[in-house]
């Protein structure tokens, strides 16, 4: 009899067509839009004539294809994440003292950023203007100013680095160079992590019918594998009401903004600063990589080919992932198949890239177009639409995000509630839960109609709560495509 949810854990058929809490449908299966006539709504015989011309509604399920929920007890979710291994400096300026000789070195920070460069280390400076390269060894420690960290530094291949630019340089160290019968190491680097957290936010949502419209319910008959058997009931709105609550969940998820100092919901939305919740969107913006103006079919070899290839590059800098997931758009998905068949069949025309599938590869019965998978060099994707990007309601509407890029897998962080690395996916929800408490998606009956008396109130209000957030864990393999 389809699937029920935890509304009500101990749902069961009564013999007779009682109305209790126990026995009360979620209709969850139920699509079709409402009408304004409540006996049109709520009459059995005409909710089956309904035509579903906007077909699934819903928006859910994406989160569930690309994560997972767990609990939590905290206000706040914590996680740490490796830095890399070898860091680099891109704003580094030098002096020379002219006639040869050490040049002094020094290094812009990022807040945050540490200082590895060590005396005895050897490294590599590249000029981007000249695209020139030289190498060579630190003589002095690292000295901290108000600028930056200088040290000096003698040139290998030549008097001195007089030939390469004052400043914009890029320098990272590749190892260390002693002489005979001489001290170890000075110092030591000590492995930094980043640090990040979101928190939940509560979701709330209502249905509400007067006693006198109750009447006007449908019945079930079901008998189950277990045999019992028996009758169910439910009111077509209510399960329309808790469809849209479901995908507030996700949309939620994805949409969320965490209060800045100064906004108007901190000032005046009755939060605080720092109040709301970090969504998938804002995660990518801030920490990912957005990938802007994706190029359309007119040119899908030099153009959007090549575009996917600066992508490349860019995930080569990051996790390097070997396994990622695409969910696009119309507009997008129909750019990434004239890429493939373009390459496939050395041409635009796509015709000649022409997958039969099924079809024992026979242009006469089938033509397929579409490309669910791809590899391009060592990665591979696999491509499907995002409902919630075409819907015409919600983002198929505002239309300026055109996809995401998700590493598939799981990511290993440092959990600061357990004290250990963890692995979980890079998305997943964390919802609130106790021994007493389960807040994953609350769901209760008050008023004094459907076998509920809680109050004087001559309807039935059926109630919806969950606290949740969700994490978005290195976000730097994640690309968000904008218009």
């Amino acid at each position: 009899m389809g699937n029920f949810n935890e509304m009500h854990a101990g749902l069961m058929p009564t013999q007779k067509q009682t109305i209790l809490s126990t026995n009360y449908l979620q209709w969850n299966d139920a699509q079709g839009a409402n009408f304004a006539d409540f006996a049109q709504q709520y009459l059995p015989e005409l909710y089956e004539q309904e035509v579903e011309r906007f077909g699934n509604r819903t928006l859910s399920g994406f989160l569930r294809m690309v994560g997972a929920e767990m609990p939590m007890t905290s206000d706040q979710v914590i996680w740490s994440e490796q830095n890399r291994l070898h860091i680099g400096y891109d704003d580094v300026s030098k002096s020379d003292p002219g006639g040869g000789g050490a040049s002094t070195f020094t290094v812009v920070l990022d807040p945050g950023n540490q200082v590895v460069v060590r005396e005895n280390q050897t490294f590599v400076v590249y000029d981007p203007n000249s695209e020139k390269t030289l190498k060579g060894l630190i003589t002095s420690a690292p000295n901290p100013g108000n600028n930056g960290v200088t040290f000096n530094a003698v040139c290998y291949t030549e008097a001195d680095f007089s030939t390469l630019a004052d400043s914009g340089l890029k320098l990272f160290i590749y190892g260390s160079d002693f002489a005979k019968g001489t001290e170890g190491m000075k110092g030591s680097v000590t492995p930094a992590f980043t640090q990040f957290s979101n928190r939940p936010i509560i979701i709330k949502d209502k249905y509400e019918v007067n006693g006198s419209d109750t009447a006007q319910i449908g019945w079930v008959e079901v008998a189950t594998e277990d045999g019992t058997s028996g009758f169910l009931w439910y009111m077509k709105a209510e399960s329309e009401t808790r469809l849209r609550y479901e995908d507030y969940l996700e949309m939620a998820m994805v949409e969320g903004e965490l209060a800045a100092n100064g906004s108007g919901v901190a000032t005046n939305g009755g939060l605080t600063a720092g109040a709301g919740t970090e969504g998938m969107f804002a995660s990518l913006r801030a920490r990912g990589n957005v990938y802007a103006g994706f190029s359309g079919a007119a040119l899908p070899g030099a153009g959007a080919l090549g575009d996917f290839d600066a992508i490349l590059q860019q995930l080569d800098l990051q996790g390097a992932i070997e396994e990622n997931m695409l969910f696009l758009d119309r507009a997008t998905a129909l750019d990434f198949d004239d890429m493939i068949a373009a390459q496939a069949g050395g041409g635009y025309d796509s015709t000649r890239a022409a997958s039969y599938g099924l079809f024992d590869n026979e242009a006469e019965m089938a033509l397929n177009f579409g490309f669910s998978g791809f590899r391009r060099g060592s990665y591979d994707f696999y491509k499907t639409d995002w409902k919630y990007l075409n819907d015409a309601s919600t983002r198929g509407m505002v239309d300026n995000i055109k996809g995401v890029l998700i590493p598939a897998g799981t990511s290993t962080v440092y959990d600061q509630m357990l004290g250990s690395n963890i692995r979980r996916p890079f998305l997943h929800v964390r919802y609130r839960a106790s021994e007493t408490d389960d807040r994953r998606m609350k769901s209760w009956i008050t008023g004094s109609v459907g076998g509920a008396y809680t109050s004087s109130l001559d309807a039935m209000e059926v109630h919806y709560l969950s606290e949740r957030c969700l994490c978005v864990q290195a976000a730097n393999n994640f690309v968000l495509f904008v218009a």
